[in-house]
């Protein structure tokens, strides 16, 4: 096995091997890095609010002198504008809004001390909220109203109301436990409802009070006028939050964008710049395989007689293509070793900023995993072309023979 081993090491190029590991530690550098810093970096841009899928938006038509005058079907959206929207190569599904077709009252006391205010609700398919069905469901036999409120109300009762009205400040976890109690009537205040509202999630990113879509049936059966209205506002399921061809569309079509839209902005050029990077990187990986591939092929011809006659004396194949092999896995594995050392460096020039914005990802472990990955890729393809050349070489033999 050693004799063997050197013969065939004979004609070996450093240079070539080395060119190998240093193209193949670049490219592993730049895939894993990249991947990394995506993990690590999207939590800035997305949005906290477990209850509402960031690639979710809510949309609505702008306010005009029509709409003002009285004429409300300017501000809905009509058969033809849901069909057009639905139409668009970015939708991949489009929820309606639902409003209360009633008035609806909330009062809420602790310690000794309450408040009172007019409310409204609005309800969208169950499927566009993610909280599960045990927290998100009504049925008509129950007395409690399961409610998800802005957090932006929490914000202005704490900071605006409260302290202006001497009343206490409340907590996301406090509201939690206070239940609400609501009170429905008709317009013209004939029918009436009184329930029960328990407070089970706050949202970032739809800006109104959301109840169960088969609590606003019930209670629009029961309290409202049976006109079914269009809707005036829409949440969409988009492919790329981001995306200027949605911007563009709305603008064309007089809608508007609820809620702030710079982080999916920012989220959607953040994926096509890594996008570019991980390509980048790909193509240099590729460009190392195909460096050691011909390095191997070079190397195996200078070696081509050496190799036919340890055939000819009966060498096994396996330890005839054994040194390239080695040659293939150390090659690799010292690029391996360094990339990672590498993008663990790179993460300690900006993990204490990620810390600063509360964000604790775990895209060190992608990256390390995705290294891995093409590192065996590239190990198995280059180890499969040894073979297959030994085997070529075996071929030749017996057919000389």
């Amino acid at each position: 096995m050693g004799i063997i081993s050197k013969l065939l090491r004979k004609n070996t190029s450093p240079a070539r091997i080395a060119g190998f590991a240093l193209s193949n530690f670049i490219g592993l550098f730049i895939v894993a890095g990249a991947v990394m810093f995506y993990i690590d970096a999207r939590g800035i841009w997305e949005d906290d609010d477990s209850f509402i899928n960031t690639d979710y938006l809510v949309i609505n038509k702008k306010v005009t002198s029509a709409s003002t005058l009285g004429d409300k079907d300017a501000t809905r959206f009509s058969a033809k504008d849901i069909a057009d929207l639905q139409s668009q190569p970015w939708v991949r599904r489009i929820g309606e809004f639902s409003s209360s077709d009633f008035r609806v009252y909330a009062s809420v006391s602790q310690g000794g001390r309450g408040m009172e205010t007019a409310l409204f609700f609005e309800s969208v398919p169950d499927s566009f909220v993610d909280i599960s069905g045990s927290d998100w469901r009504f049925e008509p036999a129950q007395s409690t109203v399961p409610v998800m409120i802005p957090k932006d109300y929490l914000a202005l009762y704490n900071f605006g109301f409260a302290g202006s009205a001497g009343l206490p400040q409340l907590s996301e976890q406090l509201l939690t436990g206070i239940p609400l109690k609501l009170y429905m009537r008709s317009e013209d205040g004939s029918r009436s409802l009184s329930m029960e509202g328990s407070i089970v999630g706050f949202s970032n990113r739809i800006n109104t009070v959301l109840v169960p879509d088969s609590f606003m049936q019930y209670a629009n059966s029961c309290l409202g006028d049976n006109q079914n209205s269009a809707p005036s506002r829409l949440i969409i399921d988009v492919s790329s939050p981001g995306d200027v061809a949605i911007a563009d569309y709305l603008k064309d079509n007089g809608f508007e964008v609820a809620g702030d839209k710079s982080g999916s902005s920012a989220a959607y050029l953040l994926k096509v710049v890594i996008g570019i990077v991980v390509s980048v990187g790909i193509l240099i990986t590729l460009l190392s395989v195909f460096v050691l591939m011909l390095s191997i092929s070079l190397l195996m011809e200078k070696n081509r007689s050496v190799i036919y006659r340890l055939l000819m004396l009966g060498a096994p194949l396996r330890e005839v293509g054994a040194p390239y092999s080695r040659m293939i896995i150390v090659g690799c594995a010292v690029a391996w070793f360094f990339s990672m050392v590498a993008i663990i460096i790179l993460r300690s020039f900006y993990s204490s900023a990620l810390e600063g914005f509360g964000i604790y990802a775990d895209g060190l472990i992608w990256a390390v995993s995705t290294g891995t990955l093409l590192a065996l890729i590239v190990i198995t393809v280059n180890v499969a072309a040894v073979s297959r050349k030994v085997k070529g070489a075996w071929s030749l033999k017996r057919k000389d023979a």
